[in-house]
């Protein structure tokens, strides 16, 4: 696997500039920046980031295009106070299974604030709450044990239920997400000889999170080939 991707230096200085900037106008005029800094270079690193994806969790989807492992750059305004139209960040997203109705992957963000690397669920609906307060009445001692390496590896398990620092015992029936997320400084995501290898490094401690989600919970059910000694 080769470990020598990094983002070109326009890619942040285009999402820096549209913070800056964040509107149509703007925009249309450096549509040119977006295609490279943003579509071009994202599609590069998802299929630079494939193998070794593929190696933490065997038979995850990556895919190098816009609404796959790329989220578009549009916001949803529907229901935000907040209507300026673009994100000023690169969102990635990998998944088991369909992507449609998947809430459990490992993501990435690049921003000219810094590097996040992630793994997990940001939000359950109304059926899969059901589904994972099942899945946690059923194993919630494999659970706990995930949780309790990520916190001695030094990751925050969030829930949106309290404090990341409260009991896992006192959290987990009452999980409306389940996620863990680290941040890196922005420098990490031009670094071609560090940004794959320390992402995967955080992969590899994460997926584990993302792992029970998917296998245990109806609605995020997917076909894993697990590695061995894997549970």
């Amino acid at each position: 696997m080769s470990s020598d991707f990094a983002f070109p230096p326009e890619t942040i200085g285009f999402l820096r500039d549209l913070s800056a900037n964040n509107e149509k106008a703007w925009f249309d005029a450096n549509r040119g920046r977006y295609d490279a800094g943003y579509v071009e270079a994202g599609k590069e690193f998802v299929v630079a980031a494939t193998p070794l994806l593929d190696k933490i969790a065997p038979g995850i989807c990556a895919e190098p295009r816009i609404n796959g492992s790329i989220f578009r750059i549009n916001r949803d305004l529907r229901f935000s106070k907040d209507k300026t139209p673009y994100k000023d960040h690169l969102d990635f997203w990998f998944w088991h299974g369909l992507r449609k109705g998947a809430v459990t992957g490992l993501f990435a963000r690049i921003a000219p604030q810094g590097v996040w690397v992630g793994a997990g669920a940001h939000s359950f609906s109304r059926d899969v709450l059901a589904s994972y307060r099942r899945a946690v009445d059923a194993d919630e001692t494999s659970l706990r044990t995930i949780i309790d390496g990520l916190t001695r590896a030094g990751y925050s398990v969030s829930d949106r239920e309290g404090s990341p620092d409260d009991p896992v015992a006192a959290r987990l029936a009452r999980c409306k997400a389940l996620f863990t997320v680290v941040e890196e400084p922005v420098a990490l995501a031009t670094d071609a000889k560090r940004l794959l290898p320390r992402l995967a490094e955080h992969w590899e401690a994460m997926a584990p999170l993302h792992l029970w989600l998917a296998l245990r919970v109806p609605g995020t059910q997917a076909r894993i080939t697990m590695k061995p000694g894997s549970s």
